[in-house]
Formats: structure tokens, C-alpha cells, sequence
């Protein structure tokens, strides 16, 4: 039997129990930092990101295009389902109301023409699905718009068998450097259970292809914890992650709670079908298995172990690039300490924020249509930080890059110190519990502590 993970003493701890009740209840963590001010108006947070963009160093824009072939069993993102003869057309209509949604924005938001773009991501869903003449058109309208330099970088996401041979030279011609890919597993077999409509050899096909195009970073993501996979089949996913060279791979525990109960993540209208209790019930019924907590535990720690010894560094949690070429500049622009800068995502379901607030883009369709159509900004909700609120706001986002947390850059921006009250006492718990250190300059996590950053940003921060 595979060794008990070096993180399950804590977990065992009873002075950490809550932190074994979070990652047993499984919620996401580190990708949206909701406001403590529910029901805020949404031409307030607008306000807020004006006031903010002035004079604003480089800013983090996306563009949603939640168009999917089909729908994988874990999703639970807002995705559209665009398919056989009309797919053309759908896809269109989508990159109109996307653009038009832009316009939208830069009207209600002037400072963003001229806001610093330091990187603008092409995600989804499925923008690889895209033609040619679409994407062409996407880009143009966004380079020509926004406050593009020669310093931003453009990345597009795609699932590996759509991104052809053609499609890639196209990308690369119109100036994106970056590639994403949801892989998720080099296991056919964990790939199909998954509802994934593609094989391990078309990913590694897309990696190959990828770099002959001259792409200079591809990052690929890779799940642990999914249906009947195991702790060897997550070995052999480093295996051919270190054998193709992989510039960045991204390692998400599989999530089944829904995000909407934390607001910690965007779900779309319905429910993955992985979600539902007499699904995955019947699944073990049939025969499969998912992975106890332990194991998922051991198949992190494989990822991470394997990855840095193979030269790979981590920042922000779960996010690795050769030695060099990290951190991730997009996430780096949201959360290190010394920038936490604006992100704005244009798109149904797009997750937008700034110091003071943060909102997000209707989730439902037909709602989102209707009010682009309108001429509204598609906002459906939106929260508030009060200035406690972003203040601890800004801590949980430097501890999820794993990076020490500075007292001066803190006593810089909110004039008083990590080791004052309430602090001081926060950070003391948590080094008496063997997760953090703290020394004159500021706060470092522990091991235990980075392996366990989501929780305890989520329950004790």
C-alpha cells in the first residue's frame, strides 16, 4: 500500500479539525476572494474599478467564450453546448455578444481603454471550437480597444483535439504566445469516466504540435481525485509531463460542492452530473470507486514532489513553471502582495474585482443575452469589502502564492502591521500548529501549511 501523505498528521490534528472538515466537504478555494458585503449594486463595483484604474499598473483581462462540444461529468461552470450543423453560427453569435459585452464595458468603464493590459486570456469553455475568422476577429477587437503593449501577453485556452496544426500557426500569427489545455489525465481510461471526448496521444499530439509552432509557454491542468483513478495513474500523468517538457501544468483537486454555497468559484445554472449523490452512488454500484481523501492527499504530493525535483517551481498553490519561466503572469498581476491589481472577465459567468469590490457576470444565458442586448452590463451579483475586509483580503491572497508575506509592504498599504492585533494572534495559532512561521520580516507557511493553504485561508483568515 502507497505511504500515508506527510500532510495527514495535521489533518489528524483535533486543534485542525476544521481544516479536515473543509477538505473533506471539498469546496474550491484561491480563485474568487468574495466581499463580506452581499447584495452590493453592481454600478457600484463599477465605480469602484474606475476609481481604481486610474493610474493603475498593469491589469489582468479576460475574454469568456463559454462555448463547449459537450459537457464533462465534473463541470460546473456556465458552458453552452454548441454542436452540428448551426455550430458555426452559435459560435459567431457568441464572439458578437462577447464583443458587444466589451463595448458595453468600455463605455460604462472609460479608464479601461486605457488601463495597462499586462495579460489578456482567451478562455472558456471552448474558444478553440472557434473558426478561424472568429478568433481573428476577437483578438482584432481587443487589441485595437483596450490598453494593449508591447509587454502584454495573450493567451488562448482550448481543448487539445481542436487545437490543429492550422489553428496553431493562425494563434501564433495573430500574437498569442500562451496556451492553456484542460488534458485533466494522460489515463484513456480516467479520461473516458470523465466524459472527455479526447486521448491521452491527442494531448501529447497538441503538446508536440505546439511547441513546432513556437509557442513559449504551454500549460496544460491535470486533476487528482477523479472517478477509478489511482495514485499510479497520477504517476505515469508526471511521467509524460516531464518526458514532453511541459512548460506550466496546473494540479486542481477534483471538486464536487458546489461553488455557489462558498461563492469561492462560478457555477453555471445546473449542477455537474457528478454532483448529484444518486449519480455517484450508482457509479460505485457499477463497479467504480473515487479516491479517499487519503489517496488524493498521496496523488498531490506525488504531482509536487515529482514537479520541483524536476525543476519546477510552485507560485501561486498548484501552479508550476520550469525553473525561470514562473510565476503564472496572470495570477501573479492578481494575488502577489506587491500588486493584487484589477482582473476584468468579459463573458457569461466572467469573475471581476478590484480592491474595494468584486462581482460577477450573469451566469444564465438567457438572462445575459437579454441584458447585452439591452445595453447593460451583464452583471448578475456583486459584493463589498469593508476596509477590514480588504485587508484580510490582501493577506489570504499572498499566502496563496506561497511566498513569504511581507510586514513592510503590508504596513505600506493599511498603515499597520501583520503583527498587530487581530494578526498576531491568528498567525501565532497557526505557527503553534506547525503550518506557519513567523519571523521579524513577516509570515512564511510551513509544508504542511502550503498543502493546506485553501483551507486555511477559507476558515482562519
Amino acid at each position: 500500500m502507497d505511504r500515508e501523505p506527510r500532510v495527514w498528521p495535521a489533518l489528524q490534528n483535533p486543534a485542525n479539525a476544521h481544516l479536515l472538515d473543509y477538505v473533506t466537504e471539498d469546496p474550491f478555494g484561491a480563485h474568487v476572494f468574495p466581499g463580506n458585503v452581499p447584495g452590493y449594486p453592481v454600478d457600484g463595483f463599477l465605480d469602484d474599478l474606475s476609481d481604481q484604474l486610474v493610474g493603475t499598473a498593469p491589469i489582468h483581462l479576460w475574454s469568456y467564450i463559454p462555448t463547449c462540444a459537450y459537457k464533462c461529468r465534473f463541470c460546473q461552470y456556465p458552458v453552452v453546448l454548441v454542436k452540428g450543423a448551426n455550430a458555426t453560427e452559435k459560435l459567431t453569435r457568441w464572439v458578437d455578444w462577447n464583443i458587444r459585452e466589451a463595448q458595453l464595458w468600455l463605455a460604462r468603464v472609460p479608464e479601461l481603454a486605457k488601463a495597462p493590459v499586462g495579460e489578456f486570456n482567451v478562455f472558456g469553455g471552448t474558444p478553440s471550437l472557434l473558426p478561424l475568422d472568429q478568433i481573428r476577429r476577437l483578438l482584432d477587437f481587443y487589441r485595437d480597444n483596450f490598453g494593449f503593449t508591447d509587454d502584454t501577453t495573450i493567451r488562448f485556452e482550448g481543448d487539445p483535439s481542436t487545437f490543429t496544426p492550422e489553428k496553431l500557426d493562425a494563434l501564433r500569427e495573430l500574437g498569442c504566445t500562451k496556451l492553456s489545455s484542460g488534458v485533466q489525465s494522460f489515463d484513456d481510461p480516467v479520461l473516458r469516466e470523465c466524459g472527455r471526448e479526447h486521448t491521452s496521444q491527442m494531448c501529447v499530439d497538441f503538446v508536440r504540435n505546439a511547441k513546432k509552432a513556437g509557442f513559449e509557454w504551454i500549460s496544460i491542468d491535470l486533476m487528482y481525485g477523479l472517478l477509478d483513478q489511482t495514485v499510479d495513474s497520477v504517476r505515469r500523468d508526471l511521467d509524460v509531463v516531464l518526458e514532453e517538457e511541459i512548460t506550466a501544468v496546473v494540479c486542481t483537486k477534483l471538486h464536487l460542492k458546489s461553488y455557489a454555497d462558498t461563492r469561492t468559484g462560478v457555477a453555471g445554472e445546473l449542477p455537474a452530473p457528478w454532483q448529484l449523490p444518486a449519480y455517484r452512488e450508482k457509479l460505485v454500484q457499477n463497479g467504480h470507486r473515487w479516491p479517499a481523501l487519503v489517496e488524493q492527499y498521496r496523488m498531490r504530493e506525488v504531482l509536487t514532489d515529482g514537479l520541483r525535483a524536476a525543476g519546477y517551481t510552485e507560485h501561486p498553490t498548484m501552479y508550476f513553471a520550469r525553473d525561470g519561466l514562473g510565476p503564472e503572469k496572470w495570477k501573479s498581476i492578481m494575488v502577489d502582495q506587491d500588486r493584487q491589481e484589477a482582473e476584468v472577465a468579459i463573458g457569461l459567468g466572467g469573475s471581476s474585482s478590484c480592491r474595494a469590490s468584486e462581482a460577477i457576470t450573469d451566469v444564465q444565458w438567457k438572462s445575459y443575452v437579454e441584458a447585452v442586448e439591452a445595453g447593460r452590463v451583464p452583471l448578475g451579483s456583486a459584493t463589498r469589502f469593508t476596509g477590514e475586509a480588504q485587508e484580510a483580503r490582501s493577506v489570504k491572497m499572498a499566502l496563496s502564492t506561497l511566498q513569504p508575506v511581507r510586514d513592510d509592504l503590508h504596513r505600506a498599504r493599511f498603515g499597520r502591521s501583520l503583527f498587530d492585533p487581530p494578526w498576531l494572534e491568528k498567525f501565532t495559532s497557526l505557527q503553534d500548529r506547525g503550518l506557519l512561521t513567523i519571523d521579524r520580516d513577516g509570515v512564511t507557511l510551513t509544508d504542511d501549511g502550503e498543502v493546506l493553504v485553501e483551507a486555511i485561508i477559507n476558515t482562519e483568515l
